[in-house]
């Protein structure tokens, strides 16, 4: 199943390097990625898809949470 997550984090260097080491390190592939800025110059919109079952989704959900620079985490999913 494909899993798209909204995520708001700081925009600092680094930031999306260790969202995406997250990733790597739990041996989940990206399948797209995009950021952009918002209307806080100091915060950055990073989108993202991923494939995975439910338990591996709810394993990246909490640990994402737990990223320094991770704001916000929503989640949507596609069949």
């Amino acid at each position: 199943m494909q899993h798209t997550l909204s995520i708001l984090l700081q925009n600092e260097a680094g930031a999306l390097v260790r969202v995406a080491g997250l990733f790597a390190a739990r041996g989940h592939n990206i399948d797209t990625l995009t950021v952009a800025p918002t209307a806080d110059p100091a915060v950055s919109h990073l989108m993202l898809t991923v494939r995975g079952d439910n338990a591996a989704l709810t394993q990246i959900l909490q640990q994402t949470r737990k990223l320094v620079d991770v704001l916000q985490v929503q989640h949507a999913t596609h069949a």
